[in-house]
């Protein structure tokens, strides 16, 4: 046990990333596969090897995110987005100011343009979307995906926004265009104001409560009057008015 409380220090001076703020048995057990899978035989020999090579550091940053993703993720949700929430959120505004955060490889930020490009031209959808791993945004700015990433995807919204190479799908640009990809931690960094809609799916579930609590205050914070949050199908949040919110439908929260 030192050992791990030594890294965990150790990586936090050299990245930032507090890896005590993650589920402790999950993030042992997938860094310890790693080091094993390595050579290493603790904690103390591969922090040795991070700090000395660049590639080793970027795969333990990518072991350590979690980077699931698909299009049109529990479809049922996103239907709920485009029927009823994006209508009410365009009642008062022809624009929204929106925030994908941990959106891995861009499925998901992707996908809000092509929900809201039923309703308003593409040509006025800005979406932030923010990841902590370089390597996911990297991956979410090339927008060439597998064909099991669009499973979920309706035939119409695959013919339009997609052109197909081989077995991978690439992300048309008028639906490229409508992302700006950032780089941002959710423990450590500052959150922009003025949010219409924040979506953050399934990744809380890796976080502690304390993490959790934190996080979810300051998106309580970062969203205007009757802005929206949507969470992922696993991620209830049972107390919504502790940071300002309240349900407008399932995985859905309202700031009051």
């Amino acid at each position: 046990m030192p050992d791990y409380l030594k890294f965990i220090e150790q990586i936090n001076r050299k990245t930032g990333i507090n890896l005590s703020l993650y589920k402790e048995a999950q993030m042992r057990r997938r860094l310890t596969s790693l080091y094993d899978k390595k050579g290493f035989a603790n904690f103390e020999e591969f922090f040795f090897a991070l700090d000395q090579d660049r590639d080793l550091l970027n795969e333990f940053l990518d072991r350590m995110t979690i980077n699931v993703s698909e299009f049109y993720r529990n479809a049922k949700r996103w239907e709920v987005l485009q029927n009823k929430i994006f209508p009410k959120l365009l009642q008062s505004k022809k624009t929204l100011k929106i925030w994908s955060a941990a959106c891995s490889t861009g499925e998901e930020p992707y996908t809000i343009a092509m929900v809201l490009g039923n309703h308003i031209p593409m040509s006025q959808i800005s979406i932030l979307a923010t990841d902590l791993d370089e390597n996911a945004i990297q991956r979410a700015k090339a927008a060439i995906y597998p064909e099991r990433s669009l499973a979920e995807v309706p035939e119409e919204s695959k013919n339009k926004y997609f052109n197909k190479q081989g077995t991978f799908y690439e992300v048309k640009n008028e639906i490229k265009n409508t992302v700006t990809f950032k780089k941002h931690n959710l423990l450590n960094d500052t959150y922009e104001q003025n949010f219409d809609l924040i979506v953050c799916r399934n990744v809380m579930i890796y976080f502690t409560e304390e993490a959790k609590d934190q996080i979810y205050t300051n998106f309580g914070n970062s969203l205007k009057k009757d802005g929206i949050l949507f969470v992922g199908s696993t991620e209830q949040i049972f107390n919504p008015q502790r940071y300002g919110l309240e349900t407008e439908d399932t995985f859905f929260y309202r700031k009051i």
